[in-house]
């Protein structure tokens, strides 16, 4: 069965959207261009624009015409969010690779940071996480076994290592460090960008009272991710 003509022309505008020719703002061809294009009515080809506005890839403006939207995935700088709540709250698809689940020896920094002896066992997970099937965050975490004993029994396509910890030690304190790096071999490749394309790393440390449970840094594509922050005054 042929394909129906609008979906031709969303795929058309999607495909742009995702390689990268249509840039978050870039405005779109107007219908009528995308009509004749396509050999197909104005009403057919505002059908494929109005499916990709509910679906939040595009969005018009009155009186100026329709752009790409800004697809960069979204997390609050001073809280410690669910990855996956965060996607399925902008309507879109969240999805997971678990990549490496194992118990570890904890080596010079990772019994620093953890505040564990050199040696001592510790679980050692790293995460892909994506948007609609498009890498956006890289999680390797550390967790002190002893607060989280079935850590690493967890089914990771149903809970993520958030929501694990969050379950096993409410977290009553976090920190939280922010910088600008570039990915090694290994990490550009899961993220499917190139070596040298931006990320912005998250190093985080949470506690539940006393208790420091978990280490994690969380990298992620400049071009696809944002932190924000707002603080209150008075």
């Amino acid at each position: 069965m042929a394909t129906p003509r609008y979906q031709v022309i969303k795929q058309y505008l999607l495909d742009r959207i995702e390689s990268g020719e249509y840039a978050p703002h870039h405005q779109i061809p107007p219908e009528e261009q995308l009509a004749k294009q396509f050999d197909v009515s104005r009403m057919t080809a505002n059908k494929a624009i109005r499916d990709l506005v509910q679906e939040g890839r595009l969005t018009r403006q009155a009186g100026l015409g329709t752009f790409v939207t800004d697809q960069k995935a979204e997390s609050p700088l001073l809280e410690v969010t669910n990855i996956a709540e965060e996607v399925r709250q902008r309507q879109h698809v969240y999805s997971n690779q678990v990549l490496v689940c194992e118990a570890v020896p904890a080596d010079d920094e990772t019994a620093l940071r953890l505040s564990v002896r050199l040696g001592a066992e510790v679980f050692h997970t790293i995460l892909l996480h994506e948007e609609n099937g498009v890498p956006v965050q890289l999680e390797e975490r550390f967790v002190n076994p002893r607060w989280v004993p079935n850590y690493l029994t967890t089914d990771f396509s149903k809970h993520t290592p958030n929501e694990v910890l969050v379950a096993s030690c409410p977290i009553t304190d976090l920190e939280h460090i922010v910088e600008a790096v570039l990915p090694d071999a290994r990490a550009a490749e899961w993220l499917r960008i190139a070596e040298q394309e931006p990320c912005l790393q998250m190093t985080r440390r949470t506690w539940s009272d006393d208790h420091l449970i978990s280490y994690a840094r969380l990298l992620h594509p400049g071009t696809r991710y944002k932190l924000r922050s707002a603080v209150r005054r008075g």
